[in-house]
């Protein structure tokens, strides 16, 4: 058996010598990898700060030098493996396992920053096409100013100075943005040619930009069209349903709010432009919307109070007397047991108390009784399961009464009449001391 348990040591010693032994090799080969890649890394940098200017290279910048420094302390690791002075197998596998943690971390982040630029050195370098595209882009623009123009002047016949007031710049607008689109790639060539790498790139995409905005605010002059047809052809059908609903008010309980939300929303249809005469469609939807959903809120409202009258204050007085005559019981009880009272039952009793108080406030004003109704009813509720609980907390801890005579009294168990006044009393003297009375 000695044999075998010794067979068995020497296989797992074997086992980790032979993972320390590829760990050691993994953290030479991450220290060599991780050593080029910040040499390769450095180069980059070089390069795009040639391409791209500082300012944009700053993050690789920065964690190139992070990674520096943190380098300097893996080979400072491994500087200590082969030192002369002796070492434990388990500080060589902590210091290489550190090795190849602060490697991979390093190339990491390298990949990562070098990868951000990616796309910018792309664009650099497409830098002659993407100015040749932002010219062609700004010749095309400017064919389309004309029927812009037309457009804006069209609609302007046909809406109020309101509704186009979201367009009626965009045409100009537009030909300033083409403008600076223009001047922008010729910049951006001028400062290519002398090496200004920055404020070329700089100039390149406010021009890109510029294009893509004019065209931006061409293609709204057609959408504002599109949305003005949409918005007249729905104004037409709200029209149509806020006639409907005032008829149908007529049916409906009349209430201060139904009167007053019929009379907004009659003189909403009154405030419509006339037929034939310029009109802002979006703000006459919106307007008109906002009126026929107040009156079906408020016919919605009269149904309900018609079917749920609003209680009296004498109602909800009476239901909070009720509340109160529950709340002084369950109060009662819990006070003159409190030794046996559970947490349930203490808690249905304490947020009762705390519903009770705000209830006065709430009576008078009609717009908060029927929350005064629903308060006084919970506060009642609660008090009644506060009772209920502390009832069972009661019986389950009550002992078992023998009565005077007997076991009790007579001689037979010592302590039978400190059961009965612990019974008494509720709990609220410890056993101990009432054995120790009728001692």
């Amino acid at each position: 058996m000695a044999g075998f348990w010794g067979k068995r040591k020497r296989e797992q010693e074997a086992a980790q010598a032979a993972q320390d032994a590829d760990l050691a090799r993994r953290a030479e080969q991450a220290l060599v990898a991780a050593d080029e890649r910040i040499r390769t890394a450095a180069d980059e940098l070089a390069f795009a700060e040639a391409e791209l200017g500082s300012s944009m290279t700053r993050d690789l910048k920065a964690a190139l030098d992070s990674v520096r420094t943190h380098l300097r302390e893996a080979f400072q690791l491994h500087q200590l493996n082969h030192d002369e002075i002796p070492d434990t197998d388990e500080e060589l596998r902590t210091r290489n396992a550190r090795i190849v943690q602060l490697c991979d971390w390093a190339e990491d982040l390298l990949d990562e920053k070098t990868g951000a630029l990616a796309d910018s050195i792309a664009r650099v370098r497409q830098a002659p096409q993407i100015i040749a595209k932002v010219r062609r882009d700004a010749e095309d623009l400017t064919a389309r100013v004309p029927h812009t123009r037309a457009t804006i002047e069209r609609l302007s016949s046909r809406y109020s100075d309101s509704a186009m007031h979201q367009i009626s710049a965009s045409a100009d607008e537009a030909e300033q943005l083409i403008a600076f689109a223009t001047h922008g790639a010729d910049v951006s060539e001028r400062r290519r040619a002398a090496r200004q790498t920055e404020e070329a790139n700089l100039a390149l995409e406010t021009a890109t930009e510029a294009t893509r905005r004019a065209g931006a605010l061409m293609d709204a002059v057609e959408d504002f069209e599109i949305e003005a047809l949409r918005a007249e052809s729905t104004l037409a059908e709200v029209v149509a349903d806020s006639r409907a609903d005032i008829i149908a008010a007529r049916t409906a309980p009349r209430t201060a709010a139904v009167t007053a939300a019929v009379a907004e929303l009659e003189k909403a249809l009154d405030a419509l432009s006339p037929a034939g005469t310029r009109n802002d469609p979006f703000a006459e939807l919106t307007q008109l919307r906002s009126a026929n959903a107040a009156l079906d809120e408020a016919i919605a409202a009269a149904h309900y109070r018609a079917q749920n009258p609003l209680p009296s204050v004498a109602h909800v007085q009476h239901a909070l007397d009720d509340a109160d005559r529950q709340l002084g019981v369950a109060r009662g009880l819990i006070s003159g047991h409190r030794g046996w009272i559970g947490a349930d039952a203490r808690t249905r009793f304490a947020e009762a108390e705390r519903l009770r108080i705000d209830i006065p406030a709430l009576i008078a004003p009609e717009e908060t009784r029927e929350q005064a109704m629903a308060a006084a009813r919970r506060v009642g509720q609660l008090a009644a399961e506060a009772l209920q609980l502390a009832q069972r907390d009661i019986d389950s801890s009550r002992p078992q009464q023998q009565g005077w005579g007997g076991d009790g009294w007579g001689g037979g168990r010592r302590g039978g009449g400190g059961d009965i006044m612990g019974g008494i009393m509720g709990g609220l003297v410890i056993g101990s001391i009432l054995d120790g009375i009728f001692d």
